[in-house]
């Protein structure tokens, strides 16, 4: 960032010095009707750029012009930055990507590894406790990672439903865990209505590892002790259950059951509109710099 700011500040000052000698420093200088340093046959170029140039009058820039000066520059810069945070949440969201669908692992006998495993798949041995069942929304499904939209334009009609917040307990080891078994509904939102959904005795499953979510600006607080939680506060729903703070989605969707495979790998990337509006503002203020402080002429 700092080098394109040196590079910018280079540009400016060359312009600068066009603006207030009215030459090219590389250009001889004059002294009187004679060339330093030139033969005389030489100086006709020269006298008619001087002489157009007094005609036309100088236009110093001026301690303001300067300082507006910045604003060509400082967009410059972050169009500049942007093309490069663009290219970072293109790799991010390409690893991302690879991890969810690399090949399965064991569950870890260190939990200290999970920090390190988000985004992977693990296999995992035990049984669900449907009796301290939660609910995670309300959201809409998401297929293949991304939020599901079957509307066009700003109408969608997407459902919007909960995800399901089950325990785990492990078989080979004393370790509950919080599984997100999937998304259902509204109208299946009580057990009652998926009864053949709800899983009984040790089965194994593969899932995906996450870690908490903050909460949204101006979203409310999860509330403790109920059961319906409006963003992924893994350490409250972990205290209120009684589990450990590991936080797992389903990979697979069980007959009658929520839907799995919902997480979600995409990320939200609006680099390339951001790096088009910051050039498109360098290039205009750009050309209204030029066109007040050195050609002189009004704006409008």
């Amino acid at each position: 960032m700092s080098r394109i700011l040196r590079q910018g500040v280079k540009i400016g000052e060359g312009i600068l010095i066009i603006a207030q000698h009215g030459t090219h420093p590389t250009l001889p200088l004059t002294r009187g009707s004679v060339v330093v340093g030139l033969p005389t046959p030489r100086l006709a170029p020269v006298r008619r750029m001087a002489t157009s140039a007094a005609t036309s009058g100088s236009h110093p820039v001026g301690p303001m012009g300067l300082f507006l000066l910045i604003v060509p520059i400082g967009t410059f810069c972050l169009g500049t930055w942007q093309v490069q945070r663009r290219k970072w949440k293109l790799n991010l969201i390409d690893e991302l990507a690879a991890k969810s669908k690399a090949p399965p692992i064991r569950f870890p006998e260190n939990l200290e590894e999970l920090e390190d495993l988000e985004y992977r798949r693990v296999k995992m041995i035990g049984t669900f406790d449907h009796s301290r069942e939660i609910l995670l929304g309300p959201r809409p499904a998401l297929v293949e990672g991304d939020v599901s939209h079957s509307g066009s334009g700003l109408i969608s009609s997407g459902q919007s439903g909960f995800l399901v917040i089950t325990p785990f307990k492990l078989a080979d080891r004393d370790l509950t865990v919080l599984v997100n078994r999937g998304w259902v509904p509204r109208k299946q939102k009580n057990q009652d209505t998926r009864v053949e959904g709800q899983v009984e005795g040790q089965i194994e499953m593969e899932v995906v590892v996450r870690k908490t979510e903050k909460r949204a600006p101006f979203m409310p607080e999860n509330k403790k002790g109920a059961t319906v939680f409006l963003y992924r506060d893994v350490p409250t729903m972990s205290q209120m259950l009684n589990t450990a703070p590991i936080f797992l989605d389903a990979v697979d969707t069980v007959p009658g059951g929520p839907q799995g495979g919902q997480t979600r790998v995409t990320m939200r990337n609006e680099h390339l509109s951001y790096l088009l509006t910051w050039y498109s503002l360098s290039l205009s203020t750009a050309y209204l710099w030029y066109r007040r402080f050195i050609m002189g002429k009004p704006l409008l």
